[in-house]
């Protein structure tokens, strides 16, 4: 499953990410991983989701995001969801975001995880494909 929260930056889609990766912590039985720019909402995260800061591994462009992806699954079985915070700037989407999330739509069918991506754009500036994965729209 995909899961897009979008609005412009600033409309406070991390704060919506941030309340759901939590409240999905209290129900899930798998394990929950929040990917982010930096590590500034560290503490706003629930003690035991892992917060991975996708800078720290001199990721160079959305190729090489998707296989730090695929790296991420294979470690860990019980991986139930991955929150992407800043989905456009630590995916390295420099145009074609339908490609990227039809392939993470692939991934999430083939090993059962679900991806929450937080996408600095209004939902209207997003294609067709994508505004059906639109649970928020800020």
């Amino acid at each position: 499953m995909i899961d897009i929260i979008a609005g412009a930056k600033g409309k406070g889609k991390t704060k919506v990410l941030l309340e759901k990766v939590n409240n999905d912590m209290k129900v899930t039985h798998g394990t929950i991983v929040y990917l982010d720019k930096n590590n500034k909402h560290m503490y706003e995260l629930h003690n035991q989701i892992r917060l991975i800061v996708v800078p720290e591994f001199d990721i160079i462009d959305t190729d090489m995001f998707l296989g730090f992806i695929a790296g991420i699954l294979s470690q860990d079985h019980d991986l139930d969801k991955i929150y992407f915070d800043s989905f456009l700037t630590i995916a390295f989407i420099d145009g074609n975001l339908d490609k990227t999330v039809k392939k993470l739509e692939e991934i999430s069918q083939k090993f059962d995880v679900d991806f929450v991506l937080s996408v600095s754009r209004d939902k209207n500036e997003l294609s067709e494909y994508l505004q059906e994965f639109v649970s928020v729209a800020l």
